[in-house]
């Protein structure tokens, strides 16, 4: 989980500058991509009991980049609204506004709903802690509250860096201007006072301190029953926001063990989250007060809360109740990340470039017919550099690199970059550690029958399908998500290869060890759906040592590609996917969605036109 800094990429949604400048697009009631779900409650400024702070964070460690930092206090007014329109024709249009800053907390806060009124007055105040040094960018929507589901009016997007500090501004959001819809607010930004975070920041993304909650249940008061076990007697346990979100317990065990084994929740320590417990019908259930003494049993329906910046770190807090025991602890989680956070090369791809510069140098003084050796300041750092295309690129990029292998310039090659179906083409070559050492007529003679091959019978016989079958239910089982590309990596290894190919990205590390061959760049489109490449499309390169961004500084690991992370902290390691699974997702086919369809089809002179207007030079 990652938040962006304040320099940071601007979103993807476009937040103006001045309420009168906004335009606010009628849209679906989903939230903007690239953000996460929580939000604040309305809560007392001044943090006393039922104050419900929450902030998010993001990730990196170096000690260049750590640094202590202020937070703010964020005040929302949500005043009224003029001229809403009356949307519904059985029913009457009842509104109320929903607020979601999702760097600040992990749920939505809302008004009250006014109802059939055009012109609605709420004069509600929210209240937000912030993190100075992260992007805060505020959604207000608009919702028409309806018996069967809410309708989606209007979102509003407002970059709150544009609130001057220690000053409280109103603005007027122009909904629509030709029937005059507006939304009136009022923001004020503060200095908390507190002690400032200790965050570590690359300036694109953020990471803060990382607490864990461990929760267990004392079932020795608990009768046992003679039926089996059913979900009415589990106690479910929810921190919104954290790594694990929700978790349940048993009160029903055979066990002679009384103490469950504990389940554990991640998250950010300074965002002040709170534990909803849910637990079965009872007629008296336990009250937590600030100080977690109070006894008086009282009826209550909804959750439990425990507040958790108020349990001691490092002390086991022991809630009775007549049936079973709650036992709760706190602790600090470890600094370090396995996120690295960074624009330089990594410490591996550094090692690689000072050994393959002596191929380099060796090989262009021969090819150059240089008299003295090339210092390491005058060898150049030359990519060979391609594109996909399918079956098409595959064996175009086998032609290119036998013919400069010919002319004996492979060597003076540092990197090779492939997209799509050139990176079929790397990956069946860098299954040989010393590929560019050898004849490449044998590798294209051999992708050359691979090719020629009946791609049906290969692809989709009997044995074949049953294969996949296997392949994707054990893929699930190790913990990773199936989808689409996760079979068309099968089928590709099926048309390149005579059986199952067991080679992983990681093997590659051994082409490299001693600077023989070019390093890898396998590239890959990061997209979002509903958005056209051409509006929103970021570079993901893979490397046999590091995956990741280098729009954002966030690497991992390449083994740990897949598994699962919070706070740059790896939480669940996964088995590393076969490569064939990774062929899948570099296929770029799968950037393209309708919209590009739509542009490419009946546009494709305007869609050329947009591509090509900064590449084209008039000469005449």
């Amino acid at each position: 989980m990652f938040q962006e800094s304040l320099p940071a990429v601007e979103p993807s949604t476009p937040v103006p500058l001045i309420a009168p400048h906004l335009n606010v697009a009628e849209t679906t009631m989903e939230s903007p991509a690239g953000f996460h779900e929580d939000l604040n409650r309305k809560t007392d400024p001044l943090g006393n009991v039922g104050t419900k702070w929450m902030k998010q964070r993001a990730v990196q460690w170096d000690a260049d980049y750590k640094e202590a930092s202020l937070c703010y206090l964020l005040t929302v007014r949500i005043i009224r609204m003029r001229n809403l329109p009356q949307r519904d024709f059985l029913s009457q249009s009842n509104y109320y506004v929903s607020l979601w800053l999702p760097t600040a907390s992990a749920e939505r806060v809302r008004t009250k709903t006014i109802k059939n009124c055009r012109d609605p007055v709420w004069n509600e105040t929210f209240y937000f802690r912030i993190q100075s040094q992260v992007k805060n960018v505020l959604e207000l929507a608009i919702f028409d509250e309806d018996i069967v589901q809410d309708d989606g009016h209007f979102i509003v997007l407002f970059d709150i860096a544009k609130i001057p500090l220690g000053e409280t501004i109103f603005m007027k959001f122009q909904l629509n201007p030709q029937r005059r819809e507006e939304l009136e607010a009022q923001f004020t930004l503060e200095n908390l006072l507190d002690l400032p975070e200790t965050i570590i920041t690359n300036g694109v993304v953020v990471s803060r301190e990382m607490s864990c909650l461990e929760v267990q249940v004392d079932r020795r008061r608990w009768k046992k029953k003679k039926k089996t076990h059913s979900t009415k007697h589990d106690l479910t346990f929810t921190v919104k926001g954290s790594f694990e979100e929700t978790s349940s317990l048993s009160l029903c065990c055979d066990s002679s063990f009384h103490l469950t084994e504990p389940i554990l929740f991640h998250y950010a320590k300074h965002s002040q989250p709170q534990l909803d417990i849910t637990v079965p019908k009872m007629n008296t259930l336990p009250s937590f007060c600030a100080c977690m003494s109070c006894r008086a049993g009282r009826s209550r329906n909804g959750p439990l809360t425990v507040p958790l910046n108020l349990l001691p770190f490092d002390q086991e807090v022991i809630d009775k109740h007549r049936k079973f025991d709650l036992r709760f602890k706190t602790k600090q989680c470890r600094e370090d990340l396995d996120v690295r956070l960074g624009f330089e090369l990594c410490v591996e791809e550094q090692d690689f470039l000072r050994k393959r510069k002596k191929v380099v140098a060796a090989s262009l003084k021969k090819v150059l017919q240089l008299e003295e050796d090339l210092q390491d300041d005058e060898v150049p750092v030359v990519a060979f550099m391609t594109t996909g295309g399918g079956t098409r690129a595959l064996t175009a990029m086998y032609a290119h690199l036998l013919s400069i292998q010919k002319l004996n310039v492979l060597d003076s090659i540092s990197y090779v970059t492939g997209l799509s179906g050139t990176t079929w083409t790397m990956s069946n070559l860098y299954e040989d550690p010393d590929w560019s050492q050898k004849d490449m007529e044998a590798s294209v003679s051999d992708a050359r029958k691979h090719v020629i091959k009946n791609k049906f019978l290969a692809c989709f016989s009997m044995d074949r399908l049953k294969y996949y079958v296997k392949e994707l239910q054990q893929r699930k089982q190790e913990g990773h998500k199936i989808c689409f590309t996760d079979l068309w990596g099968l089928i590709i290894e099926a048309m390149l290869h005579d059986g199952e190919d067991q080679h992983k990205l990681t093997d590659q590390q051994q082409a490299l060890s001693r600077g023989q061959n070019p390093l890898p760049i396998y590239l890959v489109l990061n997209v979002k759906d509903k958005i056209s490449n051409q509006d929103f499309r970021e570079w993901m390169e893979f490397t046999p040592y590091e995956v990741g961004l280098l729009k954002y500084g966030a690497f991992i690991r390449a083994e740990n590609f897949g598994s699962k992370f919070f706070m740059g902290r790896l939480m669940k390691k996964l088995p590393e996917s076969r490569i064939c699974f990774l062929e899948g997702i570099w296929s770029s086919v799968f950037s393209l969605n309708l919209m590009d369809a739509w542009y490419i089809s009946f546009e494709s002179e305007e869609f050329w036109h947009k591509w090509t207007q900064d590449r084209v030079i008039d000469i005449g």
